[in-house]
């Protein structure tokens, strides 16, 4: 399996905790990346897709260590996907590099209700014009134009309306709205909303709308195994022993067991 930033940036923030972390789901015996029961990892799984743009995750601190977390699974599908920790006043010279970097094209994912400046938001098209590499020039070169850098706000919503508001240096980039047709599948936890999707649900969408539907699919269909999988430890939770979700994920990468 591929190790990238979220895995190691959880590492990082569990060696550093003062705190062990006693929530709700503490005591299963979880695989240290996949973060499901260790008798029903994931990680031989994980996938391994083509995607040609690039992903920039924010992450709160409480939703580093959560296990129902899904925003990691966007790394596990964009391989050029950059994780930080959030902090308002004194973010990473890395992260502040990253966004300044004219190599890419960074913008923010949320609703637009939360947009009080109504000209930052953007459309998909829009940025897709801005980022269209196959661009020809007088003298047949390839024109070197920016990769799209989606920035996701992960964490509850009340934490990714903080670090929307917040966050300085955020402020002067365009805002990509996303407008669910369908109804959260995200059971693993409640939210006041239920067209508020998950991370990985979002994220999904965002990469249909960028013309990554190939990606798009693989995270829906990955979210959705990773949230079949991580019920089979809700002891109240009545699963199908049938398992549809990893089922069709595995028939999705052409799966076949060596066992």
């Amino acid at each position: 399996m591929r190790i990238h930033a979220f895995h190691l940036l959880r590492e990082e923030r569990l060696k550093t905790s003062t705190k062990p972390f006693n929530a709700r789901g503490a005591k299963v015996s979880r695989c240290r990346y996949c973060l499901v029961a260790e008798k029903n990892c994931l990680c031989e799984l994980q996938p391994k897709v083509a995607c040609d743009i690039a992903a920039l995750i924010l992450v709160s601190d409480n939703e580093t260590f959560k296990p129902s977390n899904t925003g990691r699974l966007i790394a596990d599908v964009v391989e050029e996907t950059h994780v930080f920790a959030w902090n308002r006043t004194e973010p990473q010279a890395e992260l502040l590099a990253l966004i300044n970097n004219k190599a890419y094209l960074p913008f923010v994912v949320f609703p637009d209700e939360y947009v009080d400046e109504k000209a930052r938001l953007v459309e998909s098209a829009e940025l897709l014009r801005l980022s269209n590499k196959g661009v020809q020039v007088a003298n047949d070169e390839q024109r070197s134009l920016p990769t799209l850098l989606p920035i996701f706000l992960d964490g509850s919503w009340r934490e990714a309306r903080k670090m929307f508001r917040r966050s300085d240096y955020l402020t002067g980039l365009p805002v990509l709205s996303i407008e669910p047709q369908q109804v959260s599948e995200y059971l693993m936890r409640s939210s006041d909303n239920e067209q508020h999707l998950s991370t990985a649900e979002v994220a999904s969408l965002v990469l249909e709308q960028l013309e990554q539907p190939c990606a798009g699919r693989a995270l829906q269909l990955w979210f959705e195994c990773f949230r079949e999988t991580y019920m089979l430890s809700k002891t109240r939770y009545k699963s199908d022993p049938t398992r549809p979700a990893l089922q069709a994920w595995k028939d999705f990468i052409g799966f076949e067991s060596i066992n």
